[in-house]
């Protein structure tokens, strides 16, 4: 069983993410597997060419890795990351899916596929937490 007895109980704890709550970050779906968090795509996102900005990208990637990191395990802090920008996202939402592929007595591997609502890759992520 998870550190979070329900979804609601997830949601309360990561209201205290100000900076991924505040860019619009919610958690969708949790899991003992996985986790499935979003955000509207905002004006604030994006960058001088109209793009929405890699930092916009990784703050859900990295706001999915700590739903899922912190369920597992709470509290587990990230460790290292590296991230590969696919695509420009297109539509209006982008969608971060979290998957543990290790979890470790130490260190937990969570593997992040961020897409758009259109269902363009838009970054895939690998992070490694450490467990405090």
């Amino acid at each position: 069983m998870g550190t979070f007895a329900t979804l609601e109980e997830a949601k309360e704890y990561f209201m205290a993410d100000r900076f991924a709550t505040s860019n619009g970050a919610a958690i969708d779906e949790l899991t003992e597997t996985y986790s499935v968090c979003s955000m509207a795509v905002r004006p604030e996102h994006c960058n001088a060419n109209g793009g929405v900005m890699g930092g916009a990208i990784f703050t859900l990637a990295d706001f999915a890795f700590a739903v899922l990191a912190n369920h597992l395990h709470r509290p587990t802090t990230g460790q290292q990351a590296g991230v590969n920008f696919l695509s420009t996202p297109k539509g209006t939402r982008l969608i971060a899916r979290a998957v543990c592929k290790k979890n470790g007595r130490s260190t937990t591997v969570i593997n992040v596929d961020v897409t758009d609502d259109t269902g363009r890759d838009v970054a895939q992520v690998v992070m490694t937490g450490f467990k405090l």
